[in-house]
């Protein structure tokens, strides 16, 4: 099992039309999803970054500081590997056109995500 990269950026904020306005118009980042308290703008390397507002109560578990995804390679073995060494997820497993990942609280009490791409086992 291996960390092959970052695959996600997900912030929330209270300042969610200025973030969002940053990363559009100031970045200039392509946006595949647009809606009143969610964006999603992605990278040509096909990383993503979600900006969520307060009315988004999907991910009103992030919390303070940014989630960061961690691309993996075996995402069962990674998870396993987690679980025994006491990592605490959040809900189950999502999958999504191939992918596979799972929310975590971190060490440091912050939650972050793992994931597979399609192409990665």
């Amino acid at each position: 099992m291996s960390i092959l990269g970052f695959t996600f950026l997900g912030v929330r904020t209270e300042r969610f039309a200025d973030v969002r306005a940053f990363y559009r118009d100031v970045l200039a980042m392509p946006m595949i999803k647009d809606e009143p308290h969610a964006a999603w703008f992605v990278t040509p390397a096909g990383d993503e970054l979600h900006v969520y507002g307060p009315g988004d109560a999907d991910h009103d578990f992030f919390l303070q500081g940014p989630v960061v995804g961690l691309q993996v390679d075996d995402f069962a073995a990674t998870r396993a590997a987690m679980i025994a060494a006491g990592i605490r997820f959040l809900g189950e497993p999502q999958t999504d056109g191939g992918a596979i990942w799972n929310h975590y609280i971190g060490p440091d009490g912050n939650v972050y995500e793992i994931m597979q791409r399609p192409g990665n086992a």
